[in-house]
């Protein structure tokens, strides 16, 4: 019994532990730009194992103020339109998203069933999230990218300590500097020039709301720049983008 009460009492002490180092990581970042993320340094193992060291991968940090509040507009209205008022956390949001998945799981199952007998190919459901621009950085920064309810939990946290100890212009500032725009792509800038050829001071409105519209699956649209998927959802990125407030 006491070997079981030490090994709680380890698991407690370690768990403290590790979210008094999450705190100290964030309040840092206040002045401190983080040089990379969780995900960033997962995707650098991965190329580095499939392409070799001399895998691209491009990533340039640029100030708030250096890019182009079409592309934050842009951001904001395709990920997140309640970004400047809501806490890092929106739960009706996460409810929605919680209600559509159980009905793609729902007509997935039926298609799988059908596709079976036929003997053709099961094609995966997709799923969508509900999470806030706060929630995805939280979970880039310091998270893996399992699907656990132990993980969504630990991002749900540390979406809260976000919003507590960063205002959210540098919420937004970390943000746009490290989100994956593509296969070792990774940031604003390098998405940019990645994709457009210039800074990304000088995106025009339709550059920024194509590249906003690419966040949710980056490496799905960089095979598919021209889909007519991506041109409709960025014509109505473009026309709430003048809706969208930026901190």
């Amino acid at each position: 019994m006491k070997a079981v009460l030490r090994l709680i009492a380890c698991l407690v002490v370690a768990g403290v532990a590790l979210e008094l180092f999450f705190v100290a990581r964030i309040a840092a970042m206040a002045v401190v730009d983080p040089q990379s993320t969780a995900f960033q340094r997962s995707e650098a193992f991965q190329i580095a194992i499939h392409q070799g060291s001399g895998g691209g991968w491009r990533q340039q940090w640029v100030p708030y103020s250096q890019i182009n509040d079409t592309l934050k507009r842009a951001v904001i209205a395709s990920e997140d339109a309640g970004f400047v008022d809501h806490n890092g956390v929106e739960w009706e949001a996460i409810e929605r998203a919680r209600q559509r998945n159980a009905k793609a799981e729902e007509l997935a199952a039926k298609r799988a069933a059908r596709a079976l007998a036929r003997g053709k190919p099961v094609r995966p459901v997709q799923l969508r999230g509900g999470s806030t621009i706060t929630q995805q950085l939280a979970k880039n920064l310091l998270l893996s990218s399992e699907r656990t309810l132990l993980r969504k939990g630990q991002e749900l946290v540390l979406a809260t300590l976000l919003e507590v100890l960063l205002d959210k212009r540098r919420i937004l500032e970390i943000y746009l500097n490290n989100v994956e725009w593509g296969e070792g792509v990774f940031g604003a800038e390098a998405a940019s020039q990645y994709y457009f050829r210039k800074p990304a001071s000088r995106l025009s409105t339709s550059e920024a709301a194509r590249l906003a519209v690419m966040l949710p699956s980056p490496r799905f649209f960089e095979r598919r720049l021209g889909s007519p998927y991506l041109s409709g959802r960025a014509s109505t990125v473009m026309a709430r983008m003048p809706a969208a407030e930026l901190p």
